[in-house]
């Protein structure tokens, strides 16, 4: 083979793939513009969770904002979103945000083209739980958490400070649960769960159906696409903190 067909072997091998994926984005959904107030704001979800928020993604969505924003006040709010661990990638909205997009050198998401718009799913009618899950349901609420006896809908954040959280029916996709003890869902988890969110390494997440966007426990996590791996995806599983990583085991 000569010098010159090698060269020419070399210039037909791929150096990349394009490849298609679904991956979880936090959007941070603007409803009016307030500095003080979203820096304020913002600042006591990172305090829920303090790992979570470092490097995190983040889609800013402007469709919902009741105020006018220029260059400068988006300028300020990236900088904030940032100062907290959060790194914008993009805004979301409509034709007239795509100046305002490229000013600040981000791509613009036009609106209906979100993630979980697109795999939202009516959720199941929730199973009465069984006598044991009802007993370790029991003795978590004993301690002093938080029950949820109603669906965990899409867009909706609980988080149950202090103490473990029971949730007695499906949790959607889009929906986040938050805890600074376990986690315990009887019915499928769709949404995000993020146990021991003040660094609580001995927290665990249980729950009847593994379909979740991320787990978390004192700020390691896995996301779907790792869980999809797993071989109790959509089974019942219990769910560890090992050194650095998540054990997830079958119940």
């Amino acid at each position: 083979m000569t010098a010159d067909t090698t060269l020419d072997l070399l210039d037909n091998d791929p150096v990349f793939h394009l490849k298609g994926g679904m991956l979880t984005m936090t959007v941070v959904e603007l409803a009016r513009l307030s500095h003080d107030h979203f820096a304020r704001q913002l600042a006591e979800k990172v305090e829920q969770a303090p790992n979570f928020f470092v490097d995190t993604p983040v889609v800013i969505a402007l469709d919902k904002l009741t105020d006018k924003i220029d260059a400068t006040a988006l300028k300020t709010l990236l900088a904030t979103c940032r100062e907290h661990g959060l790194q914008p990638v993009a805004l979301r909205g409509g034709e007239d945000f795509r100046s305002l997009a490229q000013s600040a050198g981000m791509v613009l998401i036009p609106v209906g083209r979100q993630r979980e718009k697109l795999i939202e799913t009516p959720a199941p009618v929730a199973q009465p739980a069984p006598a044991p899950a009802a007993e370790t349901a029991k003795a978590a609420l004993s301690a002093g958490g938080r029950l949820i006896t109603e669906p965990v809908r899409s867009g909706q954040q609980v988080y149950a400070r202090g103490g473990d959280l029971v949730v007695m029916a499906p949790v959607s996709a889009g929906a986040e649960l938050l805890a600074d003890g376990h986690i315990h869902v009887y019915g499928p988890l769709r949404g995000r769960a993020l146990a021991g969110v003040q660094g609580n390494t001995e927290a665990r997440i249980f729950c009847q159906n593994l379909e979740a966007e991320l787990v978390s426990i004192a700020g390691q996590y896995k996301v779907a696409e790792d869980l999809r791996k797993e071989q109790h995806w959509k089974q019942a599983v219990h769910i560890t903190l090992a050194g650095d990583s998540l054990k997830i085991t079958a119940l």
